[in-house]
C-alpha cells in the first residue's frame, strides 16, 4: 500500500512538472521587446494612412463625410485588434505621449515609436499616390487637410482638433491603460470614436487628430497651408486627456493625487 502511494505521488508530481513545463512562457527577447513593436507601429500607421488617404481621394461626392469616416474608423479598429499585443497599436504620436505619461510605455520606446509613426505616415501617403490617378490625387491635394482656407476658421479648427483628440485619447487611456476601466472592446470603441469625430467635425477642421496622418500627405502633395493646426491641436488634446486620467479619472495606481 505504501509503495502504491509513493508511485501515485511520483506520478502526480511528474504530471504537474510536465504541465508546468508546457505552460511556461519564455520572456520576450530583444527583437520582440525593441524592434518588433516599432515595426508594428510603422506597418500599422502605414496602412492606416494609406487606406485613409485613398478613402478621401476616391471619395464619392454623394457619400459626403460618411465614406472617409467609416473607412478611417474601421481601418483603425482592425489594425488595433491585430497589433495590440505587439506594440499596443498607438499609430498616433499624441497617443504615445499620453500613454507614456500614464505609465503605459517606457520612456526609451517613446522616440522610436514617434519616428516609426511619422515614417509610416509618409509611406502610407506615398502608397496612396501610387494607387490613385494623378488627376484625382491633384484634386484632393493628396488627401492633405485643405478645408482651412482663412484665418477666420482657425480658432474653431484648433479647438476642434484638440477636443476631439482629447476624446479619443481618453478612450484609449481608459480602455487600454487604466486597470479599473480596461476593456477588450478597445478596438471597437476607438474605431467608433474615430467615426463619430469625423462625422461631427469633418467640415470644421477635416478631423485629422493625428500628426502622422497629416504629415505624409503634406509632404507628398507639398501642401502646408495651416499644417501646424494638425500638430498643435492633436498634441494639446492628447496632453489634456493624459492630465484628466492622471489627476481625476484614473484608478489609484494611475492617479497621482487624491489616492
Amino acid at each position: 500500500m505504501t509503495e502504491e502511494k509513493m508511485e501515485l505521488e511520483d506520478l502526480g508530481s511528474s504530471l504537474v512538472g510536465s504541465e508546468s513545463k508546457k505552460t511556461s512562457v519564455k520572456p520576450p527577447n530583444a527583437f520582440e521587446r525593441l524592434v518588433q513593436p516599432c515595426l508594428a507601429e510603422l506597418v500599422g500607421t502605414t496602412f492606416f494612412v494609406f487606406i485613409g488617404c485613398v478613402s478621401v481621394i476616391e471619395n464619392v461626392e454623394t457619400t459626403g463625410r460618411l465614406q472617409p469616416a467609416l473607412v478611417h474608423g474601421l481601418a483603425v479598429a482592425v489594425l488595433v485588434a491585430c497589433m495590440a499585443e505587439i506594440s499596443g497599436s498607438h499609430f498616433n504620436p499624441p497617443f504615445t505621449m499620453a500613454i507614456y505619461l500614464c505609465g503605459g510605455i517606457e520612456l526609451y520606446m517613446v522616440v522610436p515609436y514617434l519616428v516609426s509613426q511619422l515614417i509610416g505616415g509618409v509611406l502610407g501617403a506615398a502608397m496612396s499616390k501610387v494607387m490613385t490617378t494623378a488627376e484625382k490625387y491633384a484634386q484632393a491635394q493628396g488627401a492633405a487637410f485643405t478645408i482651412l482656407q482663412s484665418g477666420d476658421q482657425l480658432m474653431g479648427a484648433v479647438f476642434g482638433e484638440m477636443a476631439m483628440t482629447c476624446l479619443i485619447t481618453m478612450v484609449v487611456l481608459l480602455g487600454a491603460v487604466n486597470a479599473k476601466s480596461r476593456s477588450p472592446m478597445v478596438p471597437f470603441m476607438v474605431g467608433c470614436t474615430v467615426i463619430i469625430n469625423i462625422l461631427a467635425g469633418g467640415d470644421v477642421s477635416g478631423t485629422c487628430l493625428n500628426p502622422a496622418r497629416a504629415l505624409g500627405p503634406a509632404i507628398l502633395a507639398n501642401y502646408w497651408t495651416y499644417h501646424w493646426v494638425y500638430w498643435v491641436g492633436p498634441i494639446t488634446g492628447g496632453l489634456v486627456a493624459a492630465a484628466l486620467v492622471r489627476l481625476l479619472l484614473g484608478d489609484r495606481k494611475t492617479r497621482i493625487i487624491m489616492k
